[in-house]
């Protein structure tokens, strides 16, 4: 089956999600849900002692729910407890919250959206906006995170039609990217940064993730433009790439006498009463 992982917001809270297209349904994490609704120091030990009570009660709501590979604080992708839509709805009947109803509302208008979104795709930009301005982000690093969305899905739309496959190969030419414009690959570049579970674009200042824009750019047009065969000419593209954007901060930073890359992050910059970007 085809899936698509997304992150989604309820009342600021992130909520790992799954979009099955073949099924036409979204699959939530169990564990998400669980901490937003009980507030959970241990989410993962609550979750475990209501689905050994939902069995004894005869329920097959725990026996019926999958698991799904979805990323963790540490980056990497692990098996999740995740359920349905319908599922999730009977879940919420048995965990006391004051949030259950809004949650409700919330899981309903999702799974709405999502259906909507297949018939009109520029609605999807329109929701990515709508999430970032609830976000405090200002107007103008929106612009340059939706222009940065496209410009990556070109790269690998690219990498695809070079035989790349999704995965390792994949993060591999992305670090490759990344360590040669901004001297890190995107793990040291999130330590830097300091994210666990946060994506490391939505943490860029405008000037890297115009950056990082450009360096992906450049790697899709010169891959274009030499047409690599193997996984080594392609990572010899992307280094190619890379180099683009390092001229560029270089060039930029000879100017300014500033540092481009920096420690400087969402989290930071919003909780001192700015806007990024």
């Amino acid at each position: 089956m085809k899936q698509q992982n997304a992150i989604q917001l309820f009342e600021d809270k992130k909520v790992r999600t799954i979009w099955d297209e073949e099924q036409e349904k979204w699959f939530i994490s169990i564990i998400d849900v669980v901490e937003i609704l009980t507030e959970s120091p241990n989410p993962r030990k609550y979750w475990s002692v209501l689905k050994v009570r939902l069995k004894k009660e005869g329920s097959q709501l725990a026996t019926n729910c999958s698991q799904l590979k979805m990323q963790s604080s540490d980056g990497k992708f692990y098996k999740t407890d995740v359920a349905d839509t319908e599922q999730l709805f009977r879940l919420i009947q048995s965990i006391p919250s004051p949030k259950a109803e809004p949650f409700k509302l919330w899981l309903a208008k999702v799974a709405t959206e999502r259906l909507d979104e297949m018939q009109d795709p520029e609605l999807t930009i329109d929701r990515a906006l709508e999430q970032y301005m609830q976000l405090g982000y200002s107007e103008n690093w929106i612009n340059q995170r939706l222009k940065s969305i496209e410009i990556r899905k070109e790269l690998t739309n690219e990498w695809k039609r070079r035989g790349m496959k999704e995965g390792q190969q994949f993060a591999t030419l992305t670090d490759i990217i990344s360590k040669s414009w901004s001297g890190k690959t995107t793990k040291e570049y999130k330590i830097l940064k300091g994210l666990k579970k946060e994506n490391l674009r939505d943490n860029m200042t405008n000037t890297e993730l115009i950056l990082n824009m450009l360096a992906e750019a450049s790697t899709k047009d010169i891959s274009q433009a030499t047409n690599p065969e193997t996984f080594e000419e392609n990572k010899k593209v992307a280094n190619q790439g890379g180099n683009v954007a390092k001229v560029a901060m270089k060039e930029l930073e000879t100017k300014t006498g500033k540092k481009v890359v920096s420690s400087l992050n969402a989290k930071s910059l919003l909780n001192s009463n700015k806007k990024i970007g």
